[in-house]
Parts: C-alpha cells; sequence; structure tokens
C-alpha cells in the first residue's frame, strides 16, 4: 500500500533552509586552498617553461574557470576528473624514465605514486556508491507514494530499461575508444535525461502521460515534489548555497592535482622533477581525498534525513488539492446497464478501473464484470461477475481488440445507481527519444 500524501505538501525552500541550520557543514582545512595555489604556481611555472599542447590548453581554460553551480554536476566533475589522475598514474602512462626505476630516486617516485593511486581509487569508489545510493533512494521515496499497482511496476520497468539503455550507450563509447571526457559528458547528459524523465512523471507528459493523467490515486503533492525539486530557485538552491563552496573548492583543487600531474609527465624528460614537488602532490592527494571523502560523508546524512514532504501547516500552504475533474458520473436506472469499451492495439497494455457508487441514504451495490470481444464477435469473460460497492483495478492485456467494462443493474426493481467512474486503456511504456535540455 502506497504511503498516505494526505495533508502534505512539497518540501520549500524556507523550510529546508531551517532543517540545513540543524547541519552545519564542518569547514574545509585552510590547507585546501594554500595547497591548491602552490600546485597551480608550479604549473603556471611549467607552462612558461615550455609550450601547452592542445590538451593541456583546455585543461587551462577549465582550471581558470569557475566550477559549475549544481551540486551533482561538481561530483561528476570529481569523479572525472579523479578517473583521469588515475590514469595518469597507472605505470604505462608514466614518464619512461619513471618506469624503468633506473634509480632509486625513481623507485621511490614509483612507491609514492602506487600509494596515491590506492587512495584515489578508495575516494573513486565511495563517491560512485554515494552517487548509486542517492539515486535509489531518491526513485524509491518517489515509488513509496505512487500506487502499489501496476503503475508503480510500469514506472519501475521503464526505469530498469532506460537505465540498461544508458549503461549500453557508455559500453559502446568505451568499447569504441571513447576518452574518459567523452564517457562523462555522456554520464552528465544521461543525468539530465533522468531529471528530464521525472519532471516528465512530475507533469504527467512524456512517456509518462498515460500512466498519470488517466488513472487516479497518484498524489498530486508527489507530482509537484519531483517537478519542481531541480528549479534553478526551488528548494535545491538552498542546498547549493549552504554547501556548494565548500565542494567547489575540493573540485578547483583536484583540477589543479591533475593539471600539475599533466604538465609534469609532459615535460619529465627535460625537466627533472624535484622530490619536494613529489611530496608537494602527496599531501595535496592525500588531503584532497580525506576532505572529500568526509564532505561525502556528511552530504550522505544530510540526504538520508532530509524531509521531501512536510505538514501543509508547516508550509503555510492551503489544504492539499484533490480532484475528481477526471472522472465521470452516470445514473444507472433499474433493470439497465451500463458500458463501456475500450480499444486496445497493442499486448502488455493495461485495462483500467476504478469506480464508486455515489450513496443516498440506502446502501447500494452494482455488478461489475469485463469482457473481451474478438474481431469475429466472440466473447470471452475475463473478470467474472460481482456485485460491488467500489472497486480498482486492473489487468495487462494479452490479446489486441475490444475489451467492454459492464455494470449491472438488472437485478434492482426499484432503485437506480449513481455511478462516478473512470476507465482506460494504458498503453505499454516506451522510451521515446527526445532532446536533452541544456543544463
Amino acid at each position: 500500500m502506497a504511503s498516505s500524501a494526505e495533508g502534505l505538501v512539497p518540501i520549500t525552500r524556507a523550510f529546508l533552509a531551517r532543517y540545513y541550520d540543524t547541519c552545519p557543514l564542518p569547514p574545509l582545512s585552510e590547507d585546501v586552498s594554500r595547497l591548491t595555489a602552490e600546485l597551480r604556481e608550479l604549473s603556471d611555472r611549467l607552462a612558461r617553461e615550455s609550450p601547452l599542447t592542445s590538451g593541456e590548453e583546455l585543461l587551462v581554460h577549465e582550471v581558470d574557470h569557475q566550477p559549475a553551480h549544481k551540486i551533482d554536476e561538481n561530483l561528476w566533475k570529481n569523479r572525472e576528473n579523479i578517473e583521469e589522475i588515475l590514469l595518469l598514474l597507472e605505470e604505462s602512462h608514466r614518464p619512461r624514465l619513471l618506469q624503468e626505476k633506473a634509480i632509486p630516486e625513481h623507485v621511490d617516485i614509483a612507491a609514492t605514486l602506487g600509494e596515491l593511486e590506492v587512495k584515489l581509487r578508495s575516494t573513486l569508489k565511495t563517491l560512485e556508491a554515494f552517487q548509486q545510493t542517492n539515486a535509489d533512494n531518491v526513485f524509491n521515496t518517489v515509488m513509496t507514494y505512487m500506487p502499489q499497482d501496476f503503475r508503480g511496476s510500469l514506472i519501475r520497468q521503464q526505469r530498469e530499461r532506460s537505465e540498461r539503455n544508458r549503461q549500453a550507450e557508455v559500453d559502446a563509447l568505451v568499447n569504441s575508444g571513447g576518452r574518459i571526457h567523452d564517457r562523462y559528458a555522456l554520464l552528465w547528459q544521461q543525468q539530465m535525461e533522468r531529471r528530464r524523465q521525472l519532471a516528465q512523471l512530475g507533469s504527467a507528459s512524456g512517456v509518462y502521460k498515460t500512466l498519470v493523467k488517466y488513472l487516479v490515486g497518484v498524489p498530486q503533492v508527489l507530482l509537484d515534489f519531483i517537478r519542481q525539486i531541480n528549479d534553478d530557485q526551488g528548494p535545491m538552491e538552498e542546498q547549493r548555497q549552504r554547501y556548494g563552496p565548500s565542494l567547489y573548492s575540493l573540485t578547483k583543487m583536484v583540477l589543479n592535482i591533475r593539471l600539475f600531474l599533466l604538465l609534469t609527465w609532459g615535460r619529465f624528460e627535460e625537466k627533472k622533477i624535484q622530490m619536494d614537488q613529489i611530496s608537494l602532490m602527496q599531501h595535496a592527494v592525500d588531503l584532497y581525498t580525506h576532505e572529500f571523502e568526509k564532505f561525502i560523508k556528511f552530504i550522505s546524512k544530510v540526504y538520508a534525513n532530509s524531509p521531501f514532504f512536510i505538514r501543509a501547516e508547516d508550509a503555510g500552504a492551503t489544504e492539499s488539492r484533490k480532484s475528481y475533474d477526471d472522472y465521470k458520473e452516470t445514473i444507472i436506472p433499474p433493470g439497465k446497464t451500463h458500458e463501456i469499451t475500450l480499444t486496445v492495439e497493442s499486448i502488455n497494455s493495461y485495462i483500467a478501473w476504478d469506480f464508486s457508487l455515489i450513496q443516498g441514504t440506502l446502501s447500494h451495490d452494482i455488478g461489475f464484470h469485463v469482457e473481451y470481444v474478438n474481431p469475429s464477435g466472440d466473447v470471452t469473460l475475463i473478470l467474472p461477475y460481482r456485485r460491488y460497492v467500489s472497486d480498482q483495478g486492473n489487468f495487462c492485456t494479452i490479446l489486441a481488440g475490444s475489451y467492454k467494462l459492464k455494470w449491472d443493474n438488472s437485478y434492482s426493481t426499484f432503485s437506480k445507481k449513481s455511478l462516478r467512474y473512470k476507465v482506460d486503456a494504458v498503453p505499454p511504456v516506451v522510451d521515446t527519444p527526445q532532446p536533452i535540455d541544456e543544463p
């Protein structure tokens, strides 16, 4: 059974601000800015001594610009740069002299690089686990408030199918020789697509149009929440204002670590690296991995305990909306029936209904059953006849064709029945390629 959303409204920025007041972010070490600046100074010195390659120029350009404003985009950017650094640290990508380890100093440097590689891989795993857990938690929270019937199953199937397709895209890019940067550009594009699909669910559009629009039971508060949660000035902007600056500093730091390493490797043959420079990079990686994992641990707790919905009175909101606009009403006279025919064009569609009698002073029921009619006119009983006061149900079709939903008041001699109902044939949910909005 779905959790009740009655009396709830989506989290507001003001309410979220009060929650964040109870979750102050511990300040970063002052050494973050100091080591970032020292690395940049060394990189600038290397850049002045030898012309930059096109790849180095692109990285310098990125280092010179402010990090992205969105929290999740910064997390992806950190993940990308950690992988780029790990690639540079692989023995096959180190300068030839370091690979040969011809002198004791190079042996020591190689050992230090191995230690840095271990730490960065650990941080990368922590970040990957956090991102996956956070995505699952958001989706599962949304599903908690969805009707626990075929609609929830279809949305889960839609998500699983979409994720398989996205992974196939990534695998194809990797197998074709795509670079780390290309892969993360695709991963971020896919993240934007997930956000677009949530917005579609919230506005009952795209692949979710028939799934949400025509059927009852999807709380309006849920649709409002997933439509507005990532608005530029929505609730998440409060999170960006509170916790963004520290993350932006860490993004700048990892970019400068990567830049220094890239420039050093490109000039290793002509300019011997000093041990104090290796020590500086080691200190920077140690501090970065420590501070970044501390940030991930902190933000994980904030996310895990963050409210999605609040009571309307807490937000100063009006009564939650509840609409019967999509219902129809009819009166079935005594001795008569009322039927609706739905046409299904493809298998794996869903026939769904929700109805109730509008009761007067006396309690009444009504007969109801569902039939399938093939093109030859032959009738097959799908849902056996039974008398109800109200009912909500559905089934997945295995045949295309016509389905008749019949309400039967033929057994009544004197009592008419006032019926409120909603029915629909929901086609299979299929991914439809659509352009991705800019972040």
